[in-house]
């Protein structure tokens, strides 16, 4: 479902009052086209059939203790005990089946409400799923992982008890709050009905009351479990950087302070549950005292009779029993509603990079790359890329090389168009990409990155996530060029394998070749080879190096490189410094020069020597 409007800026000022209206109404609104989908009309069908079934059981609930008054004075009466038996038995019969028909109502209206409630449930939570993938690489460098799983998993768990409270709890409560007052009026007076009514409206205010600092104690715990979980999965997540630093107890005593603060918040909430019950039990029983009080007065003076007193105790109970979790109720749907707005809020987060409206996809005569005076910077402070300008001509390889910090990187970001660029262009095969669906821009550039971040799936599904619907031929052949066929042969499930999260079950070239197998199954006209050998060890690197110069073949090329002998049989070499082209040429050419990039190149010829000699000692030593 799309946003109301864009997210407004953070005001301190508002942010109560903002909170409270996010929350209420306007969260429910936004619900409301799940719950009544303009395009479903059997699920609208079973909504109507579910309110139907609601008053069904509520009209024969509220007959019930007319019957039940019924049998009491037949028993209690002045005919015949035979005459008064078979009067009282046929009230009770008709008691119990009236009782056992209302149940057969309630669980009627839930089967037929079930697939209403998950139908929306499902139909929020993909919309969640997809505003998140569509949201920009800023927000997902920022997010807390944890938190924003958090979100989701309790937004979409509480909409269903949310909607059943609201639907089958308060709505039918109301109903019976107006019948009872009715019942009372007719046959007890205008007293009773005042009395109910006034016990009604304090223990719905002081429930309110209550409920509402309960819940903010509750929003307090959402923050810290979100915050206790983020910490749990940020460690889980980083297993290997703890162990080598040794750092199990600091983890552990983070965890633990997270921990702590969301038990002492529990705590308090908690405890705020026998505060609202005592308070609640009060005001009911002193109603309940009050009105049988009253009933026995009449019975004494003969206005009313024995089976009255149980009429009226039976309503008050009947009545009492929703409101005797109203706090609860209430609370859940107050909380329904705050996680809820969370899952809008994720909704209305702003998408940075939108295609235009009518955007064409990317259609490729020559996969050129050009850069036309780009100016980039992650924050409005800090620019990475300064009017930078050049051209990756059809079917080349060009390396990009620079000191750390130079903007290498960045440039990879803005191809794939993660970002848009402050000032500038960048033309894929002619086309300005901000005028392109981001789909197909995509879909025609492969990418082998630094670090090859594997699904904890099988090996040929990771292989196939280059393109949808890749068959097992193609998979196998990707796997062959990518030269992952040996280590593939010597696995007992051969493609069947699981890598593990993030790969690591494989090694780094390993996963490499893995997401050189992706990109060959992807087969795009342009490559992006993203640092793809900088982790690893020499060997490797040049086996790696080797297969990467063959599936670049007929491809245009772009290597972002920090050393440079891996890019050094380039047609052309890019060299930036502080975001600016400071040179550019093949690798003799720039030696010749004798600039920043032949200072890069002793430097680093340098300490593979240093390298060599120390590699040499180690060996003799053995």
């Amino acid at each position: 479902m799309p946003p109301d409007a864009p997210t407004p800026a953070a005001d301190p000022a508002n942010k109560k009052t903002r909170a409270r209206d996010v929350e209420g109404w306007p969260t429910l609104r936004r619900f409301l086209p799940y719950l009544w989908p303009k395009d479903n009309p059997a699920l609208r069908t079973r909504i109507v059939i579910a309110m139907a079934l609601v008053l069904a059981a509520k009209a024969v609930t509220l007959a019930l203790p007319f019957a039940y008054k019924g049998a009491v004075d037949a028993m209690s009466g002045t005919g015949t005990m035979r005459e008064g038996a078979t009067v009282a038995l046929a009230l009770v019969a008709a008691y119990a089946l009236g009782r056992f028909t209302s149940v057969a109502f309630d669980n009627l209206r839930n089967m037929a409400f079930e697939r209403v409630g998950q139908i929306a449930t499902l139909h929020l939570a993909e919309d969640v799923f997809h505003r998140l993938h569509r949201l920009s690489l800023r927000f997902h460098l920022a997010r807390r992982t944890g938190e924003v799983t958090k979100i989701i998993e309790r937004g979409t768990k509480s909409i269903d008890q949310m909607l059943y409270f609201l639907l089958f709890n308060i709505a039918p409560t109301i109903i019976e709050l107006i019948a009872v007052g009715v019942i009372f009026y007719l046959n007890f007076g205008i007293e009773l009905v005042a009395a109910t009514a006034v016990t009604v409206i304090a223990y719905v205010w002081v429930t309110r009351a209550i409920t509402e600092w309960r819940t903010k104690l509750r929003r307090e715990m959402n923050d810290l479990d979100g915050k206790a979980l983020h910490r749990a999965v940020d460690s889980l997540l980083n297993y290997e950087t703890v162990k080598y630093f040794g750092a199990e107890k600091r983890e552990e005593a983070r965890y633990s302070q997270a921990a702590r603060a969301y038990a002492e918040a529990a705590i308090k909430s908690e405890n705020s549950v026998g505060l609202l019950n005592m308070a609640q039990g009060a005001i009911t029983n002193a109603l309940v005292a009050g009105a049988m009080a009253y009933t026995v007065w009449g019975w004494s003076t003969g206005a009313l009779t024995v089976g009255d007193l149980v009429l009226v105790n039976t309503y008050l109970i009947q009545l009492f029993r929703p409101l005797d979790v109203l706090g609860w109720v209430y609370r859940t749907i107050r909380q329904g509603l705050i996680d809820m707005a969370e899952m809008f809020r994720l909704i209305d987060t702003d998408i940075e990079v939108r295609d235009k409206l009518g955007a064409p996809a990317l259609v490729i005569r020559k996969p050129t790359v050009v850069f036309d005076n780009v100016t980039f910077g992650y924050d409005p402070g800090r620019t990475i890329l300064n009017g930078l300008s050049f051209e990756v001509p059809a079917g080349t390889t060009t390396a990009i090389v620079g000191p750390s910090g130079a903007g290498k990187s960045t440039i990879g970001r803005l191809l794939f168009r993660f970002y848009d660029p402050q000032a500038g262009r960048v033309l894929v095969g002619g086309e300005d990409i901000a005028g392109v669906t981001q789909e197909s821009l995509r879909a025609a550039i492969g990418i082998v990155p630094q670090d090859s971040v594997l699904f904890n799936e099988s090996l040929a599904y990771n292989i196939a996530y280059g393109a949808e619907g890749a068959n097992q031929a193609r998979i196998e052949a990707a796997a062959r060029d990518a030269a992952l066929t040996p280590l593939i042969e010597r696995l007992p499930d051969r493609y069947d394998t699981m890598v593990g999260e993030r790969g690591l079950k494989l090694s780094g070239g390993e996963k490499q070749r893995v997401a050189i197998a992706r990109t060959l199954v992807k087969n795009p006209p342009i490559l992006l080879l993203d640092e793809a050998t900088s982790a690893l060890d020499t060997r490797t690197e040049q086996e790696i190096l080797a297969t990467l110069h063959r599936i670049a073949e007929g491809r245009t090329t772009i290597a972002i490189a920090h050393r440079l002998s891996t890019i050094a049989d380039a047609d052309n070499i890019l060299v930036l410094d502080h975001g600016r082209l400071a040179e550019s040429g093949d690798h003799a050419t720039l030696i010749a020069r004798g600039g920043l990039y032949a200072e890069m190149w002793a430097r680093q010829a340098s300490e593979r020597r240093e390298d060599d000699d120390l590699a040499a000692e180690a060996e003799a030593a053995e």
